[in-house]
């Protein structure tokens, strides 16, 4: 691992001033363009593949445990993702493989937390918005079906670009906007005939999705102000968020009825929870990443990109949703707007 900063050895890159210092943006790096005229660089496109492969396995994984096993507990997954993820973190920094900020990792840490307090206490935004984030995600996956919770999904796009307008006064081309529309106009054409339509769930998921846009602006503001790389910004959501789920589960009797679940010890079960686990910790990464290297918005549009190999898969392994012209024409309509993006993206537009 190489010294000083920005951990330019390092297995996984951590911020956006990693691994690709000095190449000018045009030369062989991660830094170097995907093809010329392109906005986007290799490093950029590789996180967002790899926030877009961790996501579509871990709604399945969380769809299996709270549907095809019927866990009635979301927030105990959320909470054991958190530890988890916390847990692994510290075993990493106490064996000094990576750092919190963008410094060597070998430098000792004279912070009981190993990031200084007012870090810690400049970061509650950001944790607070990730906790609502990630209670809001997990139970919206449990009362609408797979094709039309990532359908539903697709509008978080729309929370995003208003959240980034607000808080960065970020304006955004026509083409954007456009794409943006079709999207959303998707959204609706395909969710008009949906015949398991749950009001409850389609409220959560609208929760979820403005909860998504403001944890994304947060982070987009935040992360790249604060001197924390990637895991030094988990560690804070770790820390803050963690203490409160455990008070939530408990209050809510949740811990109680994880103890009387007829799977708890089920080898099945076991293993989806833990690959939930280690999705979880990797699809944070890669959300840090993403936004922090890509933007707010792109990270929204990674998303619903991924939303195709997400319905089929959910299509197949969950059902839910009968075949209907109107849906797949809707979903279409969606997967067109995303790729009408991606464009836009790819050459600057």
């Amino acid at each position: 691992m190489a010294k000083g900063g920005g951990e330019r050895g390092a297995l996984l890159p951590v911020s956006a001033d990693d691994d690709g210092k000095g190449n000018g943006g045009g030369g062989g790096g991660d830094d170097a363009v995907l093809f010329k005229g392109s906005a986007m660089t290799r490093r950029g496109a590789a996180a967002a593949l790899s926030y877009m492969a961790c996501s579509v396995l871990l709604v399945m994984f969380n769809k299996a445990a709270l549907s095809s096993y019927n866990f009635p507990c979301a927030n105990v997954i959320t909470l054991l993702q958190m530890v988890c993820s916390t847990c692994l973190l510290y075993v990493l920094r106490r064996l000094k493989i990576i750092s919190f900020t963008n410094s060597d990792p070998s430098v000792p840490s004279d912070s009981l937390f190993f990031v200084p307090f007012r870090l810690l206490l400049r970061t509650t935004p950001l944790s607070l918005a990730y906790l609502l984030y990630m209670l809001a995600s997990m139970e919206s996956v449990r009362g609408v079906n797979v094709p039309m919770y990532t359908t539903l999904r697709r509008t978080t796009v729309v929370f995003t670009m208003t959240m980034e307008y607000f808080l960065a006064k970020q304006k955004h081309t026509p083409p954007i906007i456009g794409s943006v529309a079709l999207i959303v106009f998707g959204a609706f054409v395909a969710g008009a005939r949906d015949l398991s339509f749950d009001a409850r769930g389609y409220a959560i998921v609208f929760v979820a999705n403005i909860t998504t846009a403001v944890y994304l602006a947060t982070i987009n503001r935040i992360g790249k102000s604060s001197g924390l790389n990637s895991f030094g910004l988990m560690w804070c959501n770790g820390l803050v968020c963690g203490p409160s789920v455990l008070f939530l589960t408990y209050i809510q009797g949740d811990l109680r009825r994880t103890v009387e679940f007829p799977y708890l010890y089920s080898p099945g079960f076991m293993v989806v929870l833990l690959f939930s686990c280690i999705l979880a910790f990797l699809l944070n990464y890669t959300i840090f990443w993403n936004t922090i290297l890509n933007s707010a918005l792109t990270q929204s549009m990674c998303g619903n990109l991924k939303d195709f190999f997400t319905v089929g898969i959910g299509w197949v392994l969950f059902g839910g949703l009968p075949f209907d012209l109107l849906n797949v024409i809707g979903q279409g309509l969606g997967f067109l707007g995303s790729g009408l993006y991606a464009y836009c993206k790819i050459k600057g537009k």
